[in-house]
């Protein structure tokens, strides 16, 4: 509908036409609330892209296997053994434990044998052996021990026990048990049950006497 007088659309709300100023007031408005209406879209565009990527950077980029690594430290002892010249310890494991880790590290002085062990319970148990070690590395491997440890008896070889669980500091050798040779000092440590531990050290102990034998 228009006006009669002015020819001018008549506006529902107002009744009549439109002023100039009103009806620049309403373009302006209608533009503003375009831009605004962009914004959000671009703003909900860019944020569902950044979110995108973050998506794939956790899924595909830095995203860890679940289950630790299966390694063949038997293998890997075989290496060793042939690098420093004498055996290091790497007996059969237990039926449903594994290995996750293992290596040979250190320098001229003292080599270093490790291997990081996972039970059939899924509890951890850490094997050093150390090629030359003195009581300043036992004490770095041990996290400096508060005490002089208990001395038992495991597979027919003398073990010192170090328990500190519930200690501060040492982070997982709140548990270990230490047996020495003429050539190595051996340390298990971690967080497995003293079950586990007897039956690992138990097969260590075994094999440390084979080891010795002429």
């Amino acid at each position: 509908m228009t006006d009669p007088d002015s020819g001018r659309p008549i506006v529902a709300e107002l009744g009549r036409p439109e002023t100039d100023e009103e009806r620049a007031a309403r373009i302006a408005e209608n533009r503003r609330k375009r831009r605004a209406n962009q914004s959000a879209t671009n703003l909900a565009l860019s944020i569902a892209a950044s979110l995108l990527v973050v998506l794939f950077l956790v899924v595909v980029t830095v995203r860890e296997d679940p289950t630790p690594a299966n390694v063949d430290y038997r293998a890997t002892a075989e290496q060793a053994t042939a690098s420093l010249g004498r055996p290091v310890v790497a007996p059969e494991l237990p039926e449903g434990w594994y290995a996750n880790r293992a290596d040979l590290g250190g320098d001229e002085g003292l080599q270093e044998w490790y291997a990081g062990l996972i039970t059939r319970e899924g509890r951890f148990i850490g094997v050093l052996q150390g090629f030359g070690a003195d009581p300043t590395w036992l004490d770095d491997a041990l996290r400096q021990p508060s005490d002089d440890g208990e001395p038992v008896e495991i597979g027919a070889a003398t073990w010192t026990l170090y328990d500190r669980r519930g200690v501060d500091g040492v982070g997982n050798r709140q548990y270990a048990l230490v047996t020495e040779t003429p050539e190595s000092t051996v340390v298990l440590y971690g967080t497995a049950s003293d079950g586990e531990f007897a039956e690992l050290a138990t097969a260590i102990a075994v094999e440390l006497a084979s080891l010795s034998r002429p």
